[in-house]
């Protein structure tokens, strides 16, 4: 018959389930202090009236909010088709920079000045040019400014990610290829079987990261003059001379990036267990 806990693990447990208690209350207490610190601060600052009247009003933001959600669904939208465009652009140029051989020099000189380029110029810069320069060229079938706006995008994040792949990929010891193609496996074979599916589950915490930045970054493409979250909240601020709106725009902003900032912690710390073989 087996034996229960002796009375030291059960005293151990139950000490260690009230420190579990006393810290959760010790951190309640000192963020509930530091929150009442903050809002006094804040709310008695001398132009507290005027900040709130400007940036935190009740009536316009419930007007604001039906346009402005409107604009988000095309952030949501814009968001899906960048995100996994940048995904496989990134993913061409990261395989593109490992060939191997002097015959694959240009296309490894190619990737490398792309990556360099889109990683170096600012992305406003890349979504002026492409939605106001490139449709002067008044080329048959020019695409929309949005779809341009997209490309920019795409163009930018996946210089981005390609490194994030690249370092994935370079993270695979070697060995792990030639024993692939010991089994008879081709380097296209070794690569798609072998490396890939192993570089994807170490990088994917950087790739989620870059996930969230374009989440926020896919606000940009008002700058060309789509009515997305951002522009219909210039709009409103235009409309009734107050900022209220931008802050509503924030907010759902914030709200459509909590899902996903917590699916990569939650990935990152998956990751960091595995690492450490718990």
């Amino acid at each position: 018959m087996a034996e229960g806990p002796s009375q030291v693990q059960l005293d151990r447990i139950a000490w260690r389930r009230r420190q579990t208690v006393r810290s959760i209350l010790v951190a309640a207490l000192s963020t509930a202090v530091l929150g009442a610190l903050l809002v006094f601060a804040i709310t008695g600052a001398p132009g507290w009236d005027r900040v709130r009247q400007s940036f935190l009003d009740p009536s316009i933001a419930a007007d604001a909010l039906p346009d402005v959600l409107r604009g988000l669904w095309l952030n949501i939208r814009l968001l899906i088709f960048c995100a996994l465009g940048s995904l496989a652009l990134g993913l061409v140029i990261a395989l593109l920079r490992t060939l191997r051989g002097p015959v694959f020099f240009p296309v490894r000189a190619l990737a490398v000045s792309y990556t360099y380029t889109f990683r170096g110029l600012p992305l406003i810069i890349v979504i002026y040019v492409l939605t106001l320069g490139v449709p002067g060229l008044r080329l048959q079938g020019m695409p929309s400014v949005l779809v341009l706006g997209g490309a920019a995008l795409v163009l930018t994040y996946s210089g981005y990610i390609a490194e994030v792949f690249r370092a994935g990929i370079e993270s695979v010891h070697p060995s792990q290829i030639a024993a692939a193609r010991s089994l008879g496996l081709t380097y296209r074979q070794a690569m798609r079987h072998v490396v890939l599916p192993q570089a994807v589950r170490r990088v994917a915490p950087p790739l989620l990261n870059d996930t969230v930045a374009l989440q926020k970054d896919v606000g940009l493409v008002s700058l060309a003059g789509p009515i997305d979250a951002v522009r219909a909240a210039q709009i409103a601020t235009a409309e009734h001379y107050n900022y209220t709106p931008y802050i509503v725009a924030g907010v759902l902003f914030v709200l459509l990036a909590i899902p996903l900032i917590a699916v990569t912690d939650w990935v990152t710390l998956r990751a960091a267990r595995r690492q450490a073989g718990r």
